[in-house]
């Protein structure tokens, strides 16, 4: 287990554990398209996939920033929601019910990536990170964005189709 005592090393492993989970994010945002049945969410999948690997790479130039080195370690929450979205595509059939969870689905990870780039955001300011808190900002911002258009899209479309399938 990791040893975690100054502020520096809780940095470091956050940093490590969100790269993780942008990493995972990667795979998983391909299937989520793929499942979708509506061509507007499967495209903001699919947009939001190119976000996200744009956004591994601004951890690299925070990495590169601060001066530290990621820890290799695999994020279990993004495990688990992924694991959440892989669950409702198993069991559901392809159509605006699915769609409906898999927005559900996505804005947890929206919320959890949001909570992460949130602290880390915090904690490299008062390390004084500058450079990096601007990058990590940057990425907060994306990720929030994406959560807005998730609720849109639910509330739009996505919500009220599924409701019709009973």
């Amino acid at each position: 287990m990791t040893q975690r005592k100054t502020v520096d090393d809780l940095f470091v492993h956050m940093l490590s554990d969100i790269y993780s989970a942008e990493k995972q994010l990667t795979k998983a945002l391909a299937k989520l398209s793929r499942a979708a049945s509506d061509p507007q969410l499967s495209e903001a999948f699919k947009v939001h996939l190119e976000e996200t690997q744009g956004q591994v790479e601004r951890i690299d130039k925070v990495v590169e920033s601060c001066g530290v080195k990621l820890k290799r370690m695999k994020c279990v929450a993004m495990e688990g929601l992924i694991e959440e979205g892989q669950e409702l595509i198993d069991e559901i059939e392809r159509g605006p019910v699915l769609d409906a969870g898999l927005v559900a689905a996505a804005q947890k990870v929206e919320h959890y990536e949001i909570a992460s780039y949130g602290s880390l955001c915090a904690i490299g300011k008062q390390l004084g990170f500058t450079e990096a808190v601007n990058l990590l900002k940057e990425t907060l911002e994306e990720e929030k964005a994406t959560d807005l258009k998730l609720t849109e899209f639910a509330e739009r479309a996505g919500n009220e189709k599924a409701k019709q399938q009973k």
